[in-house]
This record gives C-alpha cells, structure tokens and sequence, in this order.
C-alpha cells in the first residue's frame, strides 16, 4: 500500500508526460532483471506497441460495417425491384439512404465500439436497438413530413435487415472465435492484484480464449501488500509488485491491464492508473469480485459521490415468470401437435422393439423440492434399475450420476433415441402439466438432491427443464460440480433471450450428439 501511495504521490508531482520520461525509465531499467530471468527481452521504451488483438478487432470492426453495408443495401434493392421491376420507381434515392442510415444506426447504438464488438451481448443488443431506431426514423419522415414512403419496401426492410446483420455478425464472431482458439487475435494483458485473486483470474482468462485475452505477465503483491517473491504464478511470469504494471505494459507493449479484486488497490491509485493508462491506449479493465453474475444483472448506481456496482436480484417471481410459463405452455402444445407423428413412429419402434412397456416413467425432484414423474421413452430393458448393482463400469465422467458410454442395459432402439435426445420427448406432457420448463435446470434425482451442498439447492427454485445449459454444453460428458455451476448461473442470470439463446443451440446439440449416451 505505501509503494502504490508513493506511486500516486509521483503521479500527481510530474506531469504524465515526464512520468513517462524519467520516473519510467528507472522503472523499466530496474525491471530488466526481472523479466530476463523468466525469460522475457525488456526494452526501455514507452511506446506500447500494437498486437494483434487490437489489429483484429479493428479489423472485424471494418468488416462487420462493410457487411452491414452489402446486406441492408442488397435487401432495400431486392424490396424495390420485387415492388417497382427494373424502373425501381421514384423513391429509388431510398436504396442508397437506408443502408448508410442502417449503419449509422448502428454505430449510434455502439454496435461497432470496440470495447463491445466479439463478445458478449451487447454487439446484438445494439443491432436491435438500431432496428427500433431506423424503424422509428422511417415512421417520424412519414408521418411529420408527410412523405408518402413505399410501405411495402419500408415495413419489411428493418426487420430483414436485423435478421441479416444478425447473422453476418454471428459469422464474423464465430471466425474471431476460431482465430482466438488457435491462440491469435489476442489480446496482450497484464494481470495486477494480490496473489489468490490473481491466479484465479489468470485461470479463468486461460479457461476462456473466446474473451480474447492473453495474459502475458502479473504483477503481483502478497496478503497485506507485500510484494511477492513469487516468479510465475499458473505458468505466467511475475514482474514485480502492482506498483510495476505500468513498466510491465511499457515493456511488453501489453493492450490490456486487468485489475483483479484487491483491497489494496483501489480509489484515488486506482484511478491514477487508470489516467496513465488511457494516455498509452490501453485498456482498464476491473474486477468487481462478483462471480458467476451476468452483465444484465449489473448496473452502475452513483451512491455519495461514489460509483457503486448495483446487483439486480436473481427473478423468482413476477411478470416474466409468468410470461415464461405461457411461453412454455404454448410452445410445448406446438411441438407436440407438429411432432405427433414422430412421437407415434417413435412409440411403435420402442413397443416392438421387445414387446415392452412404451413409457419410462421417473421420480423426479422438481421446483421447489417437489417430486414429480418426468416421462421419457423407453430406453432400456425392462427392470434395468434392478440392474445397476451388478454394472462393473459405469461412473466414467461423472462421480454422483451412473453413465456408461456402453451400457449393455440399453437397447437396440435406445441407442438410437438416445444419441438424437428422441427420447426426452415426452418431457413435453410434463411441460404441459405445468411440472417442468422447455428450459431450466436438469430435472435431479432425490439421491442426487441428498448429496448437494446448500449452494446447490438454489437450482431448485425454478422448474427443471427439458434442455439447459448442461444440454448445449457437453451433457453426460460434464463433470457433476459443472452441471451444477451451469444450473446456478442459469437460475441466477435467467432471462427470456438466454432461453432464446439456449433452444436455438440445443438443435444443434442433438444433432451433434456430443456428450449423449
């Protein structure tokens, strides 16, 4: 603490100008050592350079405007040669104003803001937002002016236009993905903090190349402030104490600085920091100390002068509780209508299959701790819960639930339902019933309620769900404390668009097959 109030003492006695001069230059001299000896080149130099993380995400900036651009301006072309032919009528202007309003839209909402573009929600929040925008735009030049505008190419331009950058943003994403994978287009970062917070934020960025950071260096303080002695922490080299981070940016041209959270470093250093980091362009980027909370749940509340990070409570009940279950409710009665004759062919191969029961009928635990009976088709033989006792395999992934890549119980039939999901099917009745959610927490078993942990009975507050989080990600393959963190963040960051979200994946997953058996 008396290094960095040294350090704020520096800041505020010279111009950042000769900061960087001088007091840096002491700074990086005094750091060589330390980075020679993890095996890093160190250069008395303040010029951050640019790495390829910032040139990739300019570089999808770039592109996702020109796409922008050739879908909004394709589709107001095909609207107005479907409505006026090849003389594309009076109103032509229009095809060369709605794609440039289109993006300028955009950019006004801050879909193309580089703090947002290649992850999280916000990109496709701020496409919607410009959709209402243009929508808006083109009713108030109708309307106010009285411009007699083509309904027939204006009303069906916005939403296709959504529709479409929508989905070249999705592309341009999943290929930024693709390229962060394989360890480029990202994003040098400096980690700072005290030893605990930090490991676990180095850990939790190396778990999730898709955020697009990559964690170069730490600088790193003991509890109490004290600086480590430390020379890697999760295989990234330590260079010195948090009142380094600076030098350590300087030296390896690092774009981020990322904060974790740490009571030593906050307030009035905190934001010196952040002044001499907005001078050399690189990012700031801190740690609330909130895990397993989504973006939508925070807000910022100024509260005394102060910034203060409000939490919104997880919705348990209320309107949109409701609006779900209608949703439920109607979606399920549509798909079983659409899907009965799968559901017949599907109930006649089971019953011939062994001239066996067509329903597997299971004590479930449901919202609330309520059991209920969750129908599903017959998989197995007859009896096969008798046999579980005499399986000498089994338990392959996942410590608490029995899973058998080759279970000798299920049959010929079963194999095939159970690599497409056909056979959750009839989970549709028990959404009908009112007893589970097309999406939710998987539906527990009451041996596997006995087991959990008080953390872990919160995923009881909702209805369980024919698919999940635990669906689109790895299913039977998830170990048994990852299925039970995705059920919490899903119980806890529920909103009708990650439902959305979720049921468009899941087709995906069934037809993949990952993780079922």
């Amino acid at each position: 603490m008396n290094s960095w109030r040294r350090t704020g003492e520096w800041l505020a006695a010279a111009p950042l100008g000769e900061w960087k001069g001088s007091v840096m230059t002491d700074y990086v001299e005094a750091l060589r050592p330390r980075t020679q000896s993890v095996g890093l080149t160190a250069k008395a130099s303040t010029v951050v350079r640019r790495g390829s993380g910032r040139t990739s995400l300019v570089a999808y900036r770039q592109r996702a405007v020109c796409c922008d651009l050739l879908v909004s301006g394709g589709i107001a072309l095909l609207l107005f040669f479907f409505k006026f032919g090849a003389g594309l009528g009076q109103r032509s202007w229009l095809i060369y104003v709605a794609p440039v309003a289109w993006v300028a839209a955009i950019a006004a909402a801050g879909g193309y803001r580089r703090t947002i573009v290649g992850t999280g929600p916000d990109e496709y929040r701020a496409i919607a937002r410009a959709a209402l925008s243009v929508a808006s735009a083109f009713a108030l030049l109708s309307f106010t002016f009285e411009m007699s505008l083509p309904r027939s190419v204006v009303l069906p331009f916005v939403p296709l236009a959504l529709l479409a950058s929508l989905g070249m943003h999705s592309v341009l994403r999943k290929n930024l993905y693709r390229r962060r994978l394989n360890g480029r287009a990202l994003m040098s970062t400096v980690v700072v903090g005290r030893y605990d917070s930090v490991a676990e934020m180095i850990r939790e960025i190396t778990a999730e190349p898709a955020s697009g950071l990559r964690v170069v260096a730490a600088c790193v303080s003991e509890r109490g402030g004290a600086p480590t002695t430390r020379t890697t922490i999760e295989g990234i080299p330590v260079l010195g104490s948090p009142e380094t981070a600076l030098a350590a940016v300087d030296v390896l041209g690092a774009e981020v600085v990322a904060v974790s959270s740490n009571p030593d470093l906050f307030g009035q250093p905190l934001r010196r920091l952040g002044w001499a980091l907005a001078e050399r362009d690189v990012d700031l980027l801190v740690a609330p100390g909130i895990i397993e909370v989504a973006g939508p749940r925070l807000s910022l509340r100024p509260a005394a002068g102060l910034s203060m990070l409000h939490v919104e409570r997880p919705i348990g009940s209320g309107g949109r509780v409701l609006l779900k279950r209608a949703a439920d409710t109607l979606m399920a009665l549509v798909i079983t209508l659409v899907l009965s004759p799968v559901l017949i062919v599907i109930a006649l191969a089971v019953k011939l299959g062994d001239r066996g029961p067509v329903f597997y009928r299971q004590e479930r635990v449901g919202a609330q701790s309520e059991p209920f009976e969750m129908f599903k088709f017959r998989t197995m033989v007859v009896h096969a819960d008798r046999l579980v006792d005499t399986m000498t395999t089994g338990h392959e992934i996942n410590d608490v639930l029995f899973k058998d890549r080759q279970d000798p119980r299920v049959t010929r039939v079963g194999r095939i339902l159970r690599r497409f999901s056909l056979d959750e099917l009839p989970q549709l009745f028990n959404v009908l019933i009112g007893e589970m959610a097309l999406v939710g927490p998987r539906p527990p078993l009451a041996r596997e309620v006995v087991l959990y942990e008080s953390d872990s009975m919160q995923r009881l507050r909702v209805r369980p769900g024919m698919t999940g989080l635990w669906q689109i990600s790895g299913r039977s393959d998830l170990s048994w404390d990852q299925s039970i963190r995705l059920d919490l963040w899903y119980v806890d960051n529920w909103t009708p668009l990650l439902d959305l979200q979720i049921l468009m994946r899941t087709f995906k997953a069934v037809v993949s097959g990952s993780g079922a058996y």
